[in-house]
């Protein structure tokens, strides 16, 4: 049977999910659960946790995603025999409240900012032009009613390219576009005199950015990029305000 201990400190997480799996992670880098061992069933997980079924198969899809866990057809799910190094990861599923968003900008903020000041330091013509080609097709991928977050992706991860420093689109590339999340714009819902306003926003801001790289203005590079994430951020936190008084 599973241990009751193994679940005690199941955080009050936006959503039950991510509680569980935090807490499976917390237990297999401590060691709590050892490479190899066998997790317990799902129904004694259930048992252990008072969570649904539905949720406990959720937490486990995730932390396979994450490389962290194996299934054995009949057998049950295990620890990863070797699930060292760690690797850090962000998956679409991850953000699945605004709160989540909010710590990824934090984060984009801490990488993003220095890169940017290198990328002005150190761009070349060619990576001018692929910033550029970028933004111009998030323009027209949001103007035909996309998300544009494979675009916005690639305009950060342009960025994060000139720096010439591989490690930076190394880390950028193990998130994916969950970086940009989109979902919660609601584009969708907009009209589209809004949309267009978004839109000018947006570009406004990524345009800033550009010319100070353009200009290998390091200090405006740096201060350009900081702005358009602490916007993004000051745009969330009012989506999730917004979400509590509703």
């Amino acid at each position: 049977m599973a241990d009751p201990m193994t679940f005690d400190a199941i955080p009050q997480a936006p959503n039950l999910r991510t509680g569980l799996v935090n807490t499976l992670i917390a237990q297999i880098e401590s060691g709590d659960l050892a490479p190899g061992q066998r997790l317990p069933t799902e129904q004694e997980i259930v048992a252990a946790t008072g969570v649904s079924r539905t949720v406990v198969r959720e937490a486990l899809a995730a932390l396979r995603a994450r490389g962290l866990i194996t299934t054995r057809q009949g057998l049950g799910a295990f620890v990863a025999k070797d699930p060292l190094p760690r690797t850090f990861s962000i998956l679409p599923d991850d953000l699945e409240s605004i709160d989540e968003v909010l710590r990824v900008l934090e984060l984009r903020m801490g990488i993003e900012v220095e890169a940017t000041g290198l990328a002005a330091e150190r761009r070349s013509e060619a990576a001018l032009a692929q910033m550029g080609a970028r933004l111009d097709a998030l323009e027209a991928a949001v103007r035909g009613g996309g998300s544009g977050s494979e675009e916005d992706f690639g305009f950060h991860r342009a960025i994060l390219a000139a720096t010439q420093n591989p490690n930076f689109t190394r880390l950028f590339d193990t998130f994916g576009s969950a970086m940009i999340p989109r979902q919660w714009t609601r584009l969708d819902r907009m009209t589209e005199a809004d949309r267009e306003k978004y839109l000018e926003r947006m570009q406004r801001e990524h345009r800033a950015i550009l010319a100070a790289i353009e200009a290998r203005d390091v200090n405006a590079a740096r201060r350009a990029m900081r702005s358009h994430l602490a916007k993004s951020y000051a745009r969330f936190e009012d989506l999730r305000d917004k979400a509590v008084h509703d």
